[in-house]
């Protein structure tokens, strides 16, 4: 009788074919961010005029806009059955592949010279997010996974964290002067208070999906956001999960409570081996409460 090939062997060769498709997008994102690294590297320290948009602390510079539409142009010579939403220039495309681009994440320290800001750089397939790219121009660190694992300039990396929050680093850009205006001055004062004194190190960089990129290597324990837009941490969810790390989204009263968790307004990025019950309390607290703000 003829062997007929099983669902467990039919499954691992559709999960082949999606791996492979995942790692040519890789592929494609990892060249895309190596294409604006000359660029950027040129203009970052140096004389620049900057822009604002929703307020001070939104900037945008003209090598934001350059930066994307070299990414852009990159991303649809190499696979034309594609769509990229970038934050500078909106959705463009009708292709069945998603891109989110952040061409920098930390503009403020592009801007001014403070060496954490990233390119970002992820592929969505039918809502899942299948290649993500996270690249550090300055140290040349490229953090990128496909759907099976996560690397670190080619070489694969596996998260780990301190177990004790006591002994952690925490990475927040909480509170700003938006979280003020939405939770009010007084209880995100208390709020970022708690956290400095739970956590050994509390660090506020500028960057989120460099912060969560380096919760996957190891580099810190955990990080939190509360302000965040798709482009900035999709690569970086991928990445993070795939080094064995958790992502925990939060929704804040922005979306759906089943909407993917690269859209969520807010996360929780812990490192394997992290439990940080102040920092989760504090975190849902903040979600919750503008969840019921947002109900009347």
């Amino acid at each position: 009788m003829e062997n007929l090939p099983s669902a467990a062997s039919g499954k691992a060769i559709a999960f082949e074919d999606r791996l492979e498709r995942s790692r040519h997008l890789v592929e494609i994102a990892r060249g895309a961010a190596h294409a604006v690294r000359e660029p950027l590297l040129t203009a970052f320290r140096s004389d620049m005029v900057v822009d604002y948009k929703r307020d001070l602390h939104d900037i945008v510079t003209i090598h934001d806009k350059h930066a994307e539409t070299i990414i852009r142009d990159f991303i649809f010579e190499h696979e034309p059955n594609s769509s990229v939403l970038g934050e500078e220039g909106g959705h463009i495309g009708d292709g069945d592949v998603q891109w989110y681009v952040d061409p920098i994440d930390g503009t403020s320290n592009f801007a001014s010279g403070l060496a954490f800001w990233c390119v970002s750089i992820a592929a969505v397939e039918h809502g899942e997010v299948v290649a993500g790219v996270v690249y550090d121009p300055v140290a040349d660190l490229l953090f990128s996974a496909d759907l099976e694992r996560t690397y670190l300039n080619g070489k694969i990396i596996t998260s780990r964290a301190i177990d004790d929050e006591r002994r952690a680093t925490l990475i927040t850009g909480y509170p700003v002067s938006r979280d003020f205006r939405l939770d009010g001055r007084e209880t995100a004062l208390a709020n970022l208070g708690e956290l400095v004194e739970t956590f050994s190190t509390l660090r506020r960089p500028g960057s989120a999906a460099l912060s969560i990129a380096h919760v996957a290597a190891g580099f810190a324990d955990v990080a939190a956001g509360f302000g965040v837009n798709s482009w900035d941490v999709a690569a970086a969810t991928l990445i993070l999960k795939n080094a064995g790390g958790s992502y925990e989204p939060l929704t804040l009263g922005k979306v759906a409570e089943d909407a993917p968790d690269f859209m969520c307004p807010g996360y929780i990025a812990t490192g394997r081996g992290g439990n940080y019950p102040t920092l989760q309390r504090v975190a849902r607290s903040i979600s919750e409460e503008r969840i019921a703000a947002a109900a009347h």
